[in-house]
């Protein structure tokens, strides 16, 4: 069985692969870049959870296929949290990685470290012939005030989940797949995806 991921970030495609094979689901997963043209619907939802919903209903209706969407980000608490739904254009449309990660590092610099909890945020949906389902994975932690590690990608240089002292940019793929929002969603989405096996 085919399913869509709904994404045309490497990173992502990448990591949802990777925990896919590692659950011992057998789905073939591939990506809109298989898919052209592809229309990438506007993300305007104002939760996670509606933008995953956007982004799968649309990779369905363009496909065919079950299409799996995410949406996810940070949540800063001193900030009201945000960056939220707005985290990948933090620092405004068409912003990159190290650009959004700057900025957010400025608007904590004054805060004290132990102020710093954050958390980051992953919504998941599923929509099929028959169906929809969203799922949530959200993993706590703090802000470094600084990036560290090269691993991973988005705001992981300056995250460190509760109980670690490294930021998920210095963890391995394997290690940070066991913690990560995107992971914990996934696992909770798995029965779903081997239910439209059977």
């Amino acid at each position: 069985m085919k399913i869509l991921l709904a994404t045309s970030s490497a990173h992502k495609i990448t990591e949802l692969r990777r925990i896919i094979d590692a659950s011992g689901v057998d789905i073939s997963v591939i990506g809109l870049a298989d898919i052209d043209p592809y229309p990438e619907p506007r993300e305007d939802g104002e939760t996670f959870e509606d933008n995953a919903l956007i982004k799968a209903r649309e990779g369905f209706a363009q496909s065919g296929m079950p299409t799996l969407g995410d949406d996810s980000g940070i949540e800063v608490d001193v900030l009201n949290r945000m960056p939220g739904v707005r985290s990948a254009r933090w620092a405004g449309l068409g912003a990159g990685d190290g650009e959004n990660l700057a900025l957010l590092i400025r608007q904590i610099d004054d805060v004290e470290p132990a102020a710093r909890t954050a958390r980051f945020v992953c919504a998941m949906a599923l929509v099929w012939a028959e169906g929809e389902q969203v799922v949530r994975g959200v993993v706590e932690g703090t802000l470094a005030s600084s990036p560290r590690g090269s691993s991973g990608f988005g705001y992981d240089p300056i995250f460190v989940p509760v109980g670690e002292t490294r930021t998920t940019a210095e963890m391995s793929a394997e290690e940070k797949d066991a913690l990560s929002h995107r992971g914990r969603a996934l696992r909770a989405m798995i029965p779903y995806l081997k239910a439209l096996k059977d």
